[in-house]
């Protein structure tokens, strides 16, 4: 019998390298203004704007407040004026979801896995800009579906975001179900309110100072094959190859 039957990837910065993207998208912006980016600008925007999607999980802030004041407080701190803030915004996402690398070869992981596990996409993030990027990245193929938060009209870690995703994929019994992801506040604590087995990813190796404690951790995608107890399956086809 297999332990699981089900994973539930989150997508940036497990699947998807997200701090490669950002970089490109927020670089490209500045000089579409006729502004060069420092190294210091370009990592102070990465943690305002993961600050933002920290306080959007808490829900202290609105999503409208998320997708602009990452961009108004970064133009504060740096004295920047005289910014169209909508095309600024818009022109992020488009850019954001034009370029993708993968963490841990993660698309031929997830191929490996087609068959063998149902498997879904949670994240959150805007509609267009997710789902360009799994598309380019090639893992729409790979999945039985994906879950982006808008689409939910909730982000996790909040309840009503898995209730809808658990409502939605094949398998209906929880013990059967792991997410995969490398937030604990987000994926390993909105898995242990819904009752699924949680896998924290953490390749950096961070200390988990929260009260959320994962069932599983790893530092490398691949540790994933012996979790889902799918290992001899993985192990033969590299014999093969």
């Amino acid at each position: 019998m297999k332990r699981f039957t089900t994973i539930l990837w989150d997508m940036d910065d497990t699947l998807l390298d997200f701090l490669y993207s950002e970089r490109y998208a927020i670089t490209k912006c500045f000089h579409t203004v006729g502004l060069e980016i420092t190294e210091e600008q370009i990592a102070r925007y990465s943690q305002i704007n993961k600050g933002f999607w920290k306080r959007y999980e808490l829900g202290e802030v609105t999503r409208e407040q998320l997708l602009s004041g990452r961009f108004l407080q970064l133009f504060q701190e740096y004295g920047i004026r005289d910014i169209d803030l909508k095309s600024f915004q818009k022109e992020y996402e488009e850019a954001l979801g034009s370029v993708v690398s993968h963490k841990d070869d993660s698309l031929t992981i997830c191929k490996s896995l087609h068959g063998h596990v149902r498997q879904y996409v949670v994240t959150n993030g805007i509609t267009a800009t997710q789902r360009n990027k799994l598309k380019l990245a090639g893992f729409l193929e790979t999945m039985d579906d994906v879950f982006v938060s808008e689409e939910v009209g909730a982000p996790k870690p909040d309840r009503e975001f898995f209730v809808h995703c658990l409502e939605r994929v094949e398998e209906k019994e929880l013990s059967k179900i792991l997410i995969v992801g490398d937030s604990l506040s987000s994926d390993i604590r909105g898995g242990i309110q819904a009752g699924i087995a949680t896998c924290w990813y953490r390749p950096d190796e961070t200390v988990n100072d929260t009260p959320y404690k994962p069932d599983y951790e790893i530092s490398d995608l691949h540790m994933i094959y012996e979790i889902l107890g799918v290992f001899d399956t993985w192990q033969s086809r590299r014999d093969k190859n």
